[in-house]
């Protein structure tokens, strides 16, 4: 019954709850605290609206159109950069995952896993 009413989730009920919970958190937070300097793309359920809101920000900012901008992605390497401090343009996202490959961060590429 709780399926047919949720965001889509393979998680059995109680790793489901559990996670619903840190998500119910996070959107708390952001309500109480304003827009984080860091979000957790993958606790929102509609991520889509998020990136076109992101798109949204930097057109109204540089007052161009929004068909005109596109997302440019850098992964942030914790030894040069500050996530918890929020871009000037753009937004910082965190909880991506990655399929058959990792992360090298002596060469700042994918590599095979």
């Amino acid at each position: 019954m709780w399926e047919k009413r949720s965001y889509p989730s393979l998680k059995p009920l109680g790793s489901y709850i559990m996670d619903l919970a840190e998500r119910l958190a996070f959107i708390q937070k952001w309500i109480d605290e304003g827009q984080p300097a860091n979000t957790w793309i993958s606790g929102l359920f509609f991520t889509q609206s998020f990136m076109t809101g992101a798109k949204q920000n930097y057109a109204r900012k540089y007052t161009i159109a929004i068909d005109t901008v596109d997302f440019c992605f850098r992964v942030l390497n914790d030894k040069k950069d500050d996530p918890n401090k929020a871009p000037e343009d753009g937004v910082y996202i965190w909880g991506l995952y990655l399929e058959g490959c990792l992360w090298d961060d002596e060469a700042d590429v994918l590599a095979e896993s």
